[in-house]
């Protein structure tokens, strides 16, 4: 059994003041008894002699220093005799604290170094969703090759959520698109006597733009964020890892029907929001114009091509790639917190919406050079 350290021990000889025993922590309370009692010498010049410490640690060093102080304090000239392996730890808590100011202030990066940081990001991003796209549809093609290998009954819950159950807000917004687009041309047509043609109007409008886009937003909006904020949180609480570490691929199990499911969906609900969009014209059109529903449906079906028809329609499954794609690679890009999900859903819903007006416009330009 180890010998215990003599008590801490303070004494005066003459102009010389004397330590011994353990300065610890175990020792501070007789420590400060000792110091309370101590009568300083009177001498100009204190020897504080502390050769004699056995045990030194932090507590004993503080209170070593507050002697020193105190003599100090008092008038006293102090030599400091030590033990060499305890001067080390009377210095170091000796040492001045350190002025803590306010911390300089950062300077706001430059135009040229926001537009480069930009720059990196967006070129990370892009070679982050094209090797995503192609993984994508690597795993499609395998899955397709064999059909048992799809989640069937995913995909059909997907094309309910995505599809079915955006049938109400679809159905408004496009009846309104339409009730709008008549009212405009209404007060323009009614000056030349030219009504009837407010058939044109709203026919091209809706099929060839308005029902794809408006439509495709509304996804965008409604199902592209909620794929985002599901497959994030999926991420977050690491149920993409434990998916991955048994042999199961995200991508196969959750993307893929998603995706799939959006691709149905889509050009089901342009279907339909044509439908609703001209059914708000020739509401409108009764309205403002007095043009009736017989004469309204046979101006349309002479004004109004079959190709028409099918260049809105043929939009909509590119749209659903563009919304499934972007959507589903923002939310197996969340890490962290829940503030990553809501930063991801948010950018996954900025971001589908710029490409498929993007990719509208392309589809435009594309349709006018060849005579669409």
């Amino acid at each position: 059994m180890a010998a215990r350290e003599p008590a801490a021990e303070i004494r005066i000889e003459g102009g010389t003041l004397w330590c011994a025993g353990a300065w610890t922590v175990r020792e501070l309370d007789s420590l400060q008894r000792l110091l309370a009692r101590v009568a300083w010498p009177n001498s100009a010049e204190v020897a504080l002699d502390g050769s004699g410490i056995g045990a030194f640690d932090l507590a004993g060093a503080f209170a070593l220093r507050g002697v020193r102080e105190a003599l100090e304090r008092a008038g006293h000239r102090v030599e400091l005799r030590l033990r060499p392996e305890h001067e080390a730890l009377l210095a170091m808590v000796s040492a001045p604290e350190l002025a803590l100011g306010p911390p300089p202030a950062k300077r706001a990066p430059g135009l040229l170094a926001r537009i480069g940081t930009w720059a990196l990001a967006l070129g990370r991003d892009s070679k982050g969703v094209l090797a995503f796209v192609g993984q994508s549809a690597s795993i499609a093609g395998r899955a397709l090759l064999r059909p048992r290998r799809l989640r069937w009954r995913s995909v059909l819950h997907n094309v309910q959520a995505a599809g079915f159950d955006a049938l109400p807000i679809v159905g408004l917004l496009s009846f309104l698109m339409g009730v709008v687009i008549t009212y405009q041309g209404a007060s323009q047509l009614r000056r030349y006597g030219a009504n009837i043609f407010v058939v044109d109007l709203v026919g091209f409008a809706v099929l060839r733009e308005i029902s794809p886009l408006v439509t495709a937003i509304i996804v965008a909006g409604r199902s592209g964020s909620a794929f985002a904020a599901q497959l994030g949180t999926m991420r977050v609480t690491e149920e993409i890892d434990a998916l991955t570490t048994v042999g199961v691929s995200p991508t196969e199990l959750l993307v893929l029907p998603k995706v799939l499911a959006l691709m149905v969906a889509l050009p089901l609900l342009t279907v339909y929001a044509d439908a609703v969009g001209v059914l708000g014209g020739m509401v409108m059109a009764q309205v403002e114009l007095s043009v009736g529903w017989s004469a309204f449906l046979d101006r349309f079906a002479k004004a109004i091509q079959l190709s028409d028809y099918l260049v809105g329609v043929g939009k909509a499954p590119v749209f659903a790639g563009i919304i499934g794609v972007i959507g589903c690679f923002q939310g197996l890009q969340a890490s962290g917190d829940a503030e990553s999900v809501g930063r991801r859903t948010t950018v996954s819903v900025v971001q589908s919406v710029f490409l498929v007006i993007v990719a509208d416009a392309l589809f435009s330009v594309a349709f006018s050079a060849l005579g669409l």
